[in-house]
């Protein structure tokens, strides 16, 4: 192998550019030509790339966001899209990709090596830490602290007022940010997609910590809990218990941004890495994952089919602290 492409693909998450540093660098100390591939598997349909070498990377590893950028791409959902990718990087002589995203990114990836042949490891960057095979992907443990942060600051002001916020945090089809930044944080409750939600549960609970002397209380909300969101509990809460001057806060994209932390560069920085020494070795169409201390290479269709679970153990914790 003597060319290989990076790109990234699906949402942005911080530490995606310690990544694409890190394999970029690491590709260049083996002798390998690199080219950044823009926009994703858009930018690959329409031949935008270009070829990258050490000073590109400089001065990446604390920004957020992605340098090489990201989109979503209906064409590449095409087989004709995915004919025009695969003849694009053979026109470079591009032999091998890293691919930094999601599990859609990684289901792309899949269908291209089928397709086309084309080699690819995949590096776990999504905010959403819900891909199977590693226990954390790159930006989840910088969005946890973005979101501790924000609920820090509501936490004063829901006190000054004997509020009841309700913060609805990221997470369609997983909870692993709302579980975690929700113990972080003290919430009195966490809803999750995973777990069932019982309204008349959450309101005794706020009931009974209302007649404690709990004035002021945070509820985390997962935006794909299937209670319908924090403005449905707000409205469920306002209807069956009014003493609670009732705010709802939707974090939003706010916990795809910023620095990432110091635990995100370094994952990213190793993952980049792996990556690179991963297709030399002839490993492809497989995740590079961190499970405890090793690093390890999860086939693509295992880690996109099987469902990674929430930690029983920190349900179990969330629901004794909040009492």
């Amino acid at each position: 192998m003597k060319r290989i492409g990076v790109f990234t693909s699906g949402g942005d998450a911080p530490g995606m550019n310690a990544c694409i540093r890190a394999a970029v660098r690491t590709a260049l100390s083996r002798g390998l030509e690199v080219f950044g591939i823009y926009r994703g598997y858009q930018g690959m349909i329409e031949g935008d790339i270009v070829p990258m070498n050490s000073g590109d990377v400089s001065n990446i590893i604390q920004r957020g966001g992605t340098i090489l950028k990201t989109a979503r791409s209906d064409d590449f959902r095409t087989e004709q899209g995915r004919r025009k990718a695969a003849e694009n990087l053979r026109k470079y002589g591009i032999e091998g990709l890293v691919c930094i995203g999601g599990d859609g990114s990684f289901k792309g990836a899949s269908i291209l090596y089928e397709e086309h042949g084309i080699k690819t490891i995949g590096a776990p960057g999504t905010i959403d830490n819900d891909l199977y095979g590693t226990d954390s992907t790159i930006g989840y443990d910088t969005a946890v602290n973005t979101v501790v942060q924000a609920v820090d600051k509501l936490r004063d002001t829901a006190a000054s007022h004997n509020r009841l916020f309700i913060v609805e945090v990221m997470g369609r089809d997983a909870g692993f940010i709302a579980l975690r930044s929700g113990i972080a944080c003290g919430a009195e409750a966490i809803l999750v997609p995973e777990t069932p939600t019982y309204i008349d549960a959450l309101i005794q609970k706020l009931r009974d910590g209302w007649n404690r002397q709990k004035h002021s209380s945070i509820v985390i909300v997962a935006e794909g809990d299937e209670s319908g969101g924090a403005y449905e509990v707000a409205k469920a809460v306002k209807q069956n218990f009014d003493r609670y001057d009732v705010r709802v806060t939707v974090l939003g994209h706010i916990q795809r941004g910023g620095s990432p932390s110091a635990y995100d560069r370094v994952l990213a920085s190793e993952m980049g890495y792996a990556a690179v020494e991963g297709l030399l070795d002839g490993k492809f169409n497989a995740m590079v994952g961190r499970q405890g201390r090793e690093i390890v290479f999860v086939p693509f269709e295992k880690a996109i089919k099987h469902n990674k679970e929430l930690n029983k153990h920190l349900l179990q914790i969330a629901a004794t602290l909040s009492i």
